[in-house]
């Protein structure tokens, strides 16, 4: 839907997004940390990217999918955010930092247990105070404000829920693109291609 709102600006857009992604951890696939080169940086003309990542950082610890794992730190978060950022930053690219949507309710109805508690949702606000106010991404973009629910800030509104209060449907991916400013985003990119 982003790649819709850009085409006619003459800016493409690559989903380097996965299944089960995780930020500091391998999940269903390596680290974004770990494949930020391969996937990401090492791209044709790549000039900004969008750190949408982080939830399944939080959530997945404690869960059916990790019931060992402690749920990291805010710092630790913030710490590998940092990490992205000057790696991306080195090669000349620009990082929009993306707020985390809420998982009040996430897969309850699902064989997994345990993705969500008041402590991930307050690891979660912790960084998005960070992301919106920290000064270090180059741009922000507020998906949690985009779809959240107003009377449960926690959770998702319904009606940009795809059913598993996890994942976004289609109204609530639109509504996620429609808080990017495109020509925000347009005059990252086109700095960074002056930077690069």
């Amino acid at each position: 839907m982003l790649a819709q709102r850009l085409a006619g600006d003459g800016v493409a857009v690559l989903n380097a997004g996965i299944s089960g992604g995780r930020l500091l951890r391998d999940g269903m696939g390596v680290s974004a940390l770990a494949r930020l080169d391969r996937d990401v940086l090492s791209q044709p003309h790549v000039r900004a990217v969008i750190a949408a990542i982080g939830i399944n950082d939080i959530a997945w610890p404690g869960s059916t999918f990790a019931p060992g794992d402690a749920v990291p730190q805010a710092a630790e978060l913030i710490d590998g955010y940092r990490r992205l950022i000057a790696r991306a930053h080195a090669r000349g690219v620009r990082v929009i930092g993306a707020t985390i949507t809420p998982f009040a309710g996430a897969l309850r109805d699902t064989p997994i247990r345990g993705y969500d508690s008041p402590g991930k949702d307050a690891v979660r606000l912790a960084v998005n105070d960070w992301v919106r106010h920290g000064g270090e991404f180059d741009a922000v973009v507020a998906f949690d404000a985009a779809v959240r629910d107003p009377a449960r800030p926690e959770a998702m509104l319904l009606v940009f829920d795809s059913g598993d209060h996890l994942h976004p449907g289609d109204a609530g991916y639109r509504a996620m693109a429609s808080r990017m400013d495109a020509a925000l985003l347009s005059k990252l990119v086109r700095s960074a291609a002056l930077a690069h």
